[in-house]
Order: structure tokens, then sequence, then C-alpha cells
């Protein structure tokens, strides 16, 4: 759906612009496209792995509430809670009750979990070592470009 336009004007976009954002997003995409294949060959799904790595990011290290998982990846609560349904059916996390406030459910990732993890970031961080000169060449280009 497309919103009404707004009574201000338009920033001005050349081609150029236009081709430095088709580039930045095209290169994100490939590395998405590049993460969910990485998932999948462990049998997992690009969100599997996100959850997984916002939990072992979280400032706690280890554990995340089941609202601050649903805020991570932009997602609701109840799907949260599916989430992390299917991701304890397949061992990699667990759920225990918070001994700080009963109602709150922490969800950490397992030894099983760990160990995934730990190969899938590997392999995310040799990819970006890769691609990361582009990706940051052109947000170079595109910061550069729009502080004129």
């Amino acid at each position: 759906m497309v919103r009404k336009a707004s009574s201000r004007k338009a920033p001005d976009l050349g081609p150029a612009d236009y081709a430095r954002l088709a580039s930045f997003r095209y290169a994100l995409r490939r590395f998405l496209r590049f993460s969910e294949a990485a998932a999948a060959r462990v049998g997992l799904t690009g969100q599997h792995y996100q959850a997984m790595l916002a939990i072992r990011g979280s400032p706690r290290g280890r554990s995340v509430t089941i609202n601050e998982l649903a805020r991570q990846l932009l997602i609701k609560h109840n799907s949260a809670v599916g989430l992390v349904d299917r991701l304890v059916a397949h061992g990699l996390v667990t759920r225990e009750s918070s001994a700080e406030d009963l109602r709150k459910v922490l969800v950490r990732l397992s030894r099983k979990g760990e160990l995934v993890l730990g190969r899938l970031a590997s392999v995310h961080r040799l990819k970006l070592r890769r691609i990361g000169p582009d990706i940051h060449r052109i947000l170079g280009e595109l910061t550069g470009a729009w502080r004129r």
C-alpha cells in the first residue's frame, strides 16, 4: 500500500542515489539469503538462527525473556512463544521461570544450541569478512552522498 504523499517536498535524488540504494539493498538481501541457506543446511530456519543469536547476544549473555525476544525479532509475543516452542522441540533452547518474577519465562541456549549457533555464527563471520568491504563501501557512498 502506498501512503499519500506529504506536503513536504521530497529530497532530490539522482540516478546515482537510486543506484546506491539499490546496491545496498541487493547486498543486504544477498547476505540474508546466504544466512537462510546456512541455517537450512543444519535443519533450521533463518528465524531460528536470529532467535538463537538474539539470546546469545543479549546483555545477560545467555538468556532473554519471551518479550525481549519478541522485541529483538520484531515479532508479536505469541509468535515468539511459538518460535521458542519449536526451538525447544529441536533441543536448542530451554525455558525456565524467572527467579525474580515467576510470570516471566527465561529462554536459554542449551549445550546443543550453543554448538549449533557457534558453527553458524562462524560461517556468517567468514561471509561478512568477504562481503564486508563491499557493504562498507556502499554505505560510505550512501552516507557521503547525502551529507552534501
